[in-house]
């Protein structure tokens, strides 16, 4: 790491506020039909953050639809105490897969290496298909939004390599300090 990245990690901070968007229409009728809701991908992300001395203040489950993607995500945004949101779900190719093209037009700023990096070690574990795997991160209204695909196994490594070493020194770029 070079001394000017090593700096502005000791300068970011520490302990984090998340917010966890999971975008899923199975998972939403589940909920609304039972009350209940195996959300084994959120869980994980809840799990690490907390793990790592982060905390989770707002979670939600919402369906495979723009308007209510798009809803939670400027909620997030919008709030005052989440510094960084992490959507799970959504991101494959079929149709109706609509969180990247989504969250994409509330950034201000996209991290393109985010998505790249994640592919490279997606690659490593599962091989060829890692070419399926979309994922975005960005910045908006001083925040860090990170769009991940919605299996346990790549959550466990973005949040692992990528969004836990990187997420405070984002948000330090993000705000301006």
């Amino acid at each position: 790491m070079s001394e000017t990245a090593a700096e502005h990690k000791a300068e970011a901070p520490k302990k984090l506020n998340f917010a966890i968007i999971v975008c899923s229409t199975s998972r939403y009728e589940q909920v609304k039909l039972t009350g209940k809701v195996d959300d084994p991908s959120g869980d994980l992300i809840a799990q690490i953050l907390k793990q790592n001395g982060h905390d989770v203040v707002y979670r939600t489950i919402v369906p495979d639809q723009e308007v209510l993607i798009k809803q939670s995500v400027k909620e997030a945004l919008e709030s005052s105490q989440a510094d960084a949101i992490i959507t799970c779900g959504g991101t494959g190719i079929s149709p109706t897969d609509v969180t990247i093209e989504t969250v994409k037009r509330l950034l201000d700023k996209e991290i393109s290496g985010f998505g790249e990096t994640l592919r490279r070690l997606s690659y490593e574990q599962i091989g060829s298909a890692s070419i399926l795997t979309r994922a975005i991160a960005g910045t908006s209204n001083g925040k860090t939004v990170f769009c991940l695909p919605g299996s346990p196994q790549a959550v466990s490594l973005a949040l692992e390599k990528l969004i836990l070493p990187e997420a405070g020194h984002i948000i330090k770029h993000a705000r301006g300090k």
